[in-house]
């Protein structure tokens, strides 16, 4: 069968600051791929809809799965499946990705029909069993995750084993496009899958069932070592977890005399424990690390449940600067902010070193704060859950709001990327330009077109075509997270 995988197009962030790989759908093709069909993958990140439509014209794919990973991407994908409808009426159309697995129905509803299933969970061990099944359609719904127009399967699996897992990363066309910050170009690699936190705005841990798997680390280095990229984007949700894991990778990468520069993501409290194993990696190339700080003060993390203090968050800062390991850290502004909450961050952000990035708090499908979330929302339009917008009522008037939260972004931008630095970012960037690489450059130039008021106010006047459904008003006061579980994973599963 001829496969076509597809990955939607850019989102407000992704416009300026970083464009990854489809890792996971480079996981589910290749899943695909061994079970014998003849597999595409076409990344609308970095190609457009007329070469969608130009590819569907000339390969005629026999069945096309579309990765949701992002629920402001839903609008998109059920228009593109409708559209393609029209030109393939036999041709078996499918999604499924991280918020598909929480919205399946509802888009199954907002496709009329034009998408037959949606996977739920982790795509790899069932897409193959999907697509075997997809010529009778009446029954896929007797899969393992699968919800389809005829109804919803049992619960999905895990895959069984993360070492049988390879990207198929000759699939991806105009590899370097993708990048994060400085690492112009970059890939993406997988150590371990999970988060046994339970932070009451993610739906990582939900998504997962507060499991925790991990890669062996031959394998891991393995294929790191394949990777042509000089730049590697590890997309843990949580690096180096276990000290263990962390240093068995350490030394295979050390083995093996892999070189390269490493972007990663992690808490605080995990590099204060295992601050040895991110001195190695220092040593093997880690230049910048993510940590989600999300609050400036106690009280934010307690709201946040992010079971950590301001002070360790602090100590966690002060050891990425003796380690030497660039920081990017982030606050999540609130829409109850008014201008001293903003004066506040924008002072702190100017008076430490880090990189700082402002998101809105968003409640998501397969959140806690989704069902508990007291507040009314503004708004029914998944276009606007990307973090850069408000959907919940602000304090400050909308435009108000939006003043302030693009303000503050600016004079954090301007603190790196600014005239100012300058100086420190011109060789860089002659570099990446030298080397035809532009992804760095335009990140330079390009943050006002993306992040003004007056775009943000006028993306809440767009009809809604699709609008999304909205929690129950009556939300019990204490939730059984389970509910939320995609995945119930099996006791050796769970986190410790």
């Amino acid at each position: 069968m001829r496969v076509l995988f597809v990955h939607p197009s850019p989102l407000m962030y992704s416009e300026i600051y970083l464009r990854l790989e489809p890792l996971g759908l480079e996981l589910v093709a290749q899943s695909a791929r061994k079970a014998g069909h003849e597999v595409r993958l076409l990344d609308l990140q970095v190609f457009r809809h007329p070469d969608y439509f130009r590819l569907l014209d000339d390969w005629k794919p026999q069945a096309i799965g579309f990765s949701l990973n992002y629920l402001a991407n839903i609008p998109e994908v059920v228009d593109l499946a409708k559209q393609t409808k029209l030109r393939l009426p036999g041709c078996f159309i499918f999604a499924g990705g991280h918020s598909a697995s929480f919205t399946a129905k509802e888009i199954l509803a907002h496709a009329d029909g034009a998408i037959t299933c949606i996977v739920r969970g982790e795509g790899e061990d069932i897409t193959p069993q999907v697509l075997d099944a997809s010529n009778e359609p009446e029954n896929l719904h007797k899969l393992p995750g699968v919800t389809s127009v005829f109804g919803e399967g049992p619960s999905p699996r895990l895959a069984k084993d993360l070492n049988e897992l390879h990207p198929a990363r000759d699939l991806t066309s105009r590899r370097r496009k993708y990048f994060i910050g400085v690492l112009d170009p970059c890939a993406s690699i997988e150590f371990t899958r999970g988060c046994p936190w339970d932070c009451s705005f993610c739906s990582a841990w939900t998504f997962y069932g507060r499991s925790y798997r991990t890669r062996s680390a031959e394998l891991a280095a393995e294929d790191l070592a394949r990777i042509q990229e000089p730049g590697v984007f590890i997309v843990d949700d949580v690096a180096f977890i276990q000290s263990d894991h962390g240093l068995a990778l350490a030394r295979e990468v050390e083995r093996r005399k892999i070189r390269k520069q490493y972007y990663l993501e992690t808490r605080g409290d995990v590099l204060l424990r295992n601050k040895e194993i991110f001195r190695m990696w220092k040593r093997l190339g880690l230049k910048y690390m993510f940590l989600g700080l999300e609050a400036i003060d106690d009280e934010g993390l307690k709201a946040h449940r992010k079971r950590v203090t301001v002070k360790k968050n602090f100590e966690a800062l002060e050891c990425a600067r003796e380690l030497n390991i660039h920081a990017a850290v982030n606050i999540i502004a609130d829409p109850s902010w008014d201008e001293r909450h903003f004066e506040a961050v924008r002072d702190w952000a100017l008076s430490v070193p880090e990189i700082v990035h402002i998101t809105v708090n968003t409640p998501y499908p397969g959140t806690e704060t989704w069902v508990t979330e007291s507040r009314n929302f503004t708004t029914r339009d998944y276009r606007l859950f990307d973090v850069q917008h408000a959907v919940l009522p602000t304090k400050l008037p909308l435009d108000r709001f939006y003043k302030e939260l693009v303000r503050t972004q600016q004079v954090i931008n301007q603190k790196h990327l600014g005239f100012a630095a300058l100086k420190d970012t011109f060789f860089m960037a002659a570099r990446f330009l030298a080397q035809g690489q532009t992804n760095f450059v335009k990140m330079l130039w390009k943050f006002s077109s993306v992040y003004n008021e007056k775009r943000q106010l006028a993306d809440h006047q767009r009809t809604v075509h699709y609008p999304i459904s909205l929690p129950a008003a009556n939300h019990p006061k204490l939730l059984d997270p389970k509910q939320l579980y995609i995945h119930m994973p099996e006791p050796a599963h769970a986190a410790d």
